[in-house]
């Protein structure tokens, strides 16, 4: 034969060596050699279980795969690139060790449902770490929400003072963006793991396979339906990918709010010295890099999912070598999350909040401004007609330099005769804040009762 391939028959000439380089894909998908050696394992006690192999053969392949893949353990593989992929090195070895045996586990199985299966045992088990990664930031999120419940802090839209608020409610915000990624994360699994295994190239095999005994091996809750979409399916890897994006848009959002809190101009936290870094030129800065490097990072995710859904748009059923191309962007993208989710879990216990700043950034804007409107809404004026109120009073306070709790009574009641003493206990940050004691409120208790059931939902996992 002319050429070495194990699919080479029909060829009666070797492969260019640079289509060789270009369709290789072994020095990455290399990464799937376990889960790739799982599959055959299990594919293989099947074909014995159906009569289809003997038990001899079906003992001298498990016993081959167990060498390789302490072979792969111990970094002795020897990796070709002329064979393609991680399945074709994985198999030639196999044959070397067990000889006849070992041509024989190829037998209702196409590379097309091997590859399928390996990419659904990879995406399942990134899910699990990075449900496990989330849950770890989140304890530390809601440990130091608890800390700072009663610390004062301005709440912003528009990035204008609009609202004070504890930053132990800001902190228990970004818990709940992420208490959202950690669900849409098992909701994703449950359509990943399902087992493609057994439907071969296309159209399922001609032999009396078992594929719910090759899912149950290998943990899967069931098989997938329809043997054209079994191959060709992608969406699990889109899926994850989108939730990885999004997950990242969140991480950007908290980092940026990191970088803004830790500048001279906010003041409001110190990240600690072992998570940020110098200048090569001004001694004097501390730059918030790992904040920064998670809002950089989380366009690669966003990038990682576009190129999968280019990827998969144009493909006609069923498998195409287009999807080689999924493993890098969903390897990436798992790789980045692990690491932002890692670094962020062990920066934001060694974060120290500046009360004193924070409430003296709380006190300036008019920040209570909405309370005395409500004041005039419980005195019986109407919310537009307190509305406008409160706008003269703002601009009083204003004009004169002051902020709107600086306001003498006199001066209070000159826009509104409604307005009494007990005004300045709801004019205060903590009046305002204390007053918004409900489920979701600031109040510093309900802070506290939302970090304490944050915490449950966390220990039940």
């Amino acid at each position: 034969m002319a050429t070495d391939k194990l699919w080479g028959g029909r060829f009666s000439g070797r492969t260019d060596t640079t289509v060789e380089a270009f369709t290789a894909s072994e020095h990455f998908d290399r990464r799937l050699a376990e889960y790739d050696i799982a599959g055959s394992r299990a594919h293989a006690l099947m074909l014995k279980s159906c009569g289809i192999i003997s038990e001899a053969d079906c003992n001298t392949i498990i016993d081959g795969l167990e060498t390789i893949s302490q072979e792969i353990a111990d970094d002795r593989f020897v990796w070709s690139a002329a064979l393609e992929d991680v399945h074709m090195n994985i198999e030639a070895r196999l044959t070397e060790i067990a000889g006849e045996p070992g041509k024989k586990l190829h037998t209702a199985r196409s590379r097309n449902d091997q590859v399928a299966t390996d990419m659904r045992l990879f995406t399942r088990d990134a899910i699990d770490q990075l449900q496990a990664d989330l849950t770890a930031l989140q304890y530390a999120l809601v440990d130091l929400a608890e800390a700072e419940a009663d610390s004062v802090m301005p709440g912003m839209t528009h990035m204008q003072s609009a609202q004070p608020v504890t930053c132990g409610h800001h902190l228990l915000a970004w818990n709940a963006m992420l208490e959202r990624d950690w669900q849409r994360f098992g909701d994703c699994r449950k359509r990943v793991n399902l087992s493609p295994l057994g439907v071969a190239a296309l159209a399922g095999t001609g032999f009396p396979v078992d594929r719910n005994m090759t899912a149950a091996t290998l943990g899967f809750e069931g098989v997938c339906s329809n043997s054209l979409d079994a191959v060709s399916d992608r969406d699990f890897i889109l899926e994850f990918c989108g939730a990885v994006a999004l997950m990242m848009v969140h991480l950007s959002r908290m980092a940026e709010e990191l970088v803004l809190w830790a500048s001279q101009h906010f003041g409001f936290v110190d990240l600690g010295d072992p998570f940020c870094t110098g200048s090569s030129i001004m001694p004097q800065k501390k730059n918030p890099d790992v904040a920064e490097l998670v809002r950089g990072r989380s366009g690669r995710a966003v990038g990682n999912l576009t190129a999968l859904l280019v990827l998969m748009k144009g493909q006609p059923l069923a498998y195409n070598r287009d999807n080689q191309e999924d493993k890098q962007p969903l390897f990436d993208s798992f790789d980045n999350a692990h690491a932002c989710l890692g670094v962020l879990a062990a920066m934001v216990p060694n974060m120290i909040f500046d009360r004193e700043r924070m409430r003296n950034a709380a006190s300036r804007g008019h920040a209570t401004a909405t309370d005395l409107a409500d004041y005039l809404v419980r005195g019986g004026l109407a919310f537009r007609d307190a509305h406008e109120l409160v706008g003269t009073a703002v601009h009083l306070a204003e004009s004169s330099g002051r902020e709107l709790d600086a306001l003498s009574l006199e001066e209070l009641r000159g826009v509104s005769d409604r307005i009494n003493e007990d005004v300045f206990e709801i004019l205060t940050l903590e009046g305002s804040l204390h007053s918004r004691n409900h489920i979701g409120g600031t109040a510093p208790d309900q802070v506290r009762l939302a970090a304490a059931q944050a915490r449950q939902v966390l220990a039940e996992r």
